[in-house]
C-alpha cells in the first residue's frame, strides 16, 4: 500500500509524525513491518493541544506549495499515525507526491 491514495477530493496521505524533534523535516517514505507505507515527518512542536498537528499540516502544505488550509488531519489527532487529506486535483497532487518523496507509488 502506498503512502498516499487519490480520492475524489484530492489526496489522502498516510503519515507517521514524530513531535519534539530537533528540526521540522520530511524524511521520506518508510515501509512498515506490515508492508504498508507512511511518510515520516518530524516536527519541533510538542504534542500538546494540537500544536504538533498544526506543524505537520503546515510542513506538508509547504512541501506541496499549498495553503495550510488545504491540508487537514482526517484521523489520528492524538496518535503518531495520521491520515491527512490534501484538497485539490488528485492526479496533480499524486504526481507531485511521487516527485517529492521518490516513491514507486
Amino acid at each position: 500500500m502506498s503512502a498516499w491514495r487519490e480520492t475524489g477530493a484530492g489526496l489522502e496521505l498516510f503519515v507517521r509524525a514524530t513531535p519534539n524533534a530537533s528540526a521540522n523535516r520530511i524524511e521520506g517514505v518508510e515501509t512498515r513491518d506490515d508492508g504498508s507505507e507512511v511518510l515520516r515527518v518530524r516536527v519541533t512542536a510538542p504534542p500538546d493541544k494540537g500544536k504538533a498537528n498544526k506543524a505537520v499540516t503546515a510542513l506538508v502544505a509547504s512541501a506541496f506549495g499549498l495553503a495550510k488550509s488545504r491540508v487537514v488531519v482526517v484521523s489520528g489527532e492524538t496518535a503518531r499515525l495520521k491520515l491527512l487529506r490534501i484538497d485539490g486535483p488528485s492526479s496533480t497532487l499524486a504526481s507531485k507526491a511521487k516527485n517529492l518523496f521518490q516513491s514507486d507509488a
